[in-house]
């Protein structure tokens, strides 16, 4: 007993590791629980968002699924309100969308929720900020949308954009990069805790569970399906593995055992087979793409995909 005892105790302390240094971002966590949600985050963006209108296929045709924390439907309605104008990414929808994302991971079960205290962490990092930015007159103010969404290319011409009044620093992906760059608040060289460098980690995160949503998406190959513990541990090696230390690789491994059966996924998003389960998932994938390819270009347009 003492040996199993022990054993079990050495796996605990390694997840919990784990989960601290998923990200990358060291135990800076902020718990205070005015930064959470997206209600909060309204109150500094009370601008509404043309784009991401529901259809008839969009998440106002899903209902709620009962005795779920987590909810699909709720996830795709922040998803496909994030982007806006040409090019960017609006930060509330963005951030409330990790909000369900982190439910959707504390349901897999303890071992794998571990990952989803250091993605809440640095949500919480971004709201931190904003709130700040609220509270300083010199930072309240964002550039100019246009500015911010105008990009220019090779051939020196420039995107036109829908809007061209001023927001808050932190009212999109965009304004914050701009604001930051100018406040000369990101390191290149050093590790801080900039909003870019943050969302930096979320976005590699986000990568990491796109790809795991589209295999379990997936129809079965030769007649089999494909267990989520194996399509889970497939889409970390291709991702976020890359930006990890061996000991860490091999902490997620012991995560990933953990992952439940394919049944479960089947009524956390109150679907009764594949078949349904690959047509939600579908939706929620593409949705996450728009939002990570918006992210990703104007990372890499401002130099910062490789940000320490």
């Amino acid at each position: 007993m003492g040996v199993k005892r022990k054993a079990a105790l050495a796996i605990l302390v390694l997840l919990v590791f784990l989960g601290s240094l998923w990200l990358q971002g060291g135990l800076d966590y902020h718990w205070d629980s005015c930064l959470k949600g997206y209600n909060q985050v309204n109150k500094l963006h009370q601008l509404s968002n043309s784009s991401g209108a529901d259809g008839a296929e969009g998440p106002s045709a899903l209902e709620g699924c009962p005795g779920q924390t987590f909810q699909v439907s709720l996830l795709l309605t922040h998803l496909l309100a994030a982007p806006a104008y040409t090019s960017d990414v609006l930060l509330p929808p963005y951030l409330s969308s990790w909000d369900e994302l982190v439910r959707f991971m504390e349901a897999l079960g303890p071992m794998v929720g571990l990952i989803s205290k250091e993605i809440e962490s640095k949500t919480s990092i971004i709201r931190q900020l904003a709130l700040l930015a609220e509270g300083n007159p010199e930072a309240e103010l964002g550039p100019d949308i246009n500015s911010i969404n105008s990009v220019t290319t090779e051939a020196g011409t420039k995107n036109n954009v829908e809007a061209s009044q001023h927001v808050d620093a932190y009212h999109s992906v965009r304004s914050m990069i701009w604001v930051e760059l100018n406040r000369g608040v990101v390191d290149f060289n050093h590790q801080t805790d900039s909003g870019c460098r943050t969302l930096l980690r979320l976005h590699r995160a986000l990568l990491w569970l796109k790809l795991f949503l589209e295999k379990l998406a997936e129809t079965p190959v030769a007649g089999r399906l494909r267990s989520p513990s194996e399509l889970c541990r497939e889409a970390y090696q291709s991702t976020l593995a890359n930006h990890h230390n061996w000991f860490v690789r091999r902490a997620a491994e012991l995560a990933f055992i953990a992952m439940p059966e394919r049944g479960f996924f089947f009524r956390l998003v109150c679907v009764q087979d594949q078949e349904e389960l690959s047509k939600m998932l579908s939706r929620v994938v593409q949705a996450i793409g728009e939002v990570y390819d918006r992210t990703q270009k104007a990372l890499e347009e401002n130099g910062m995909l490789n940000l320490p």
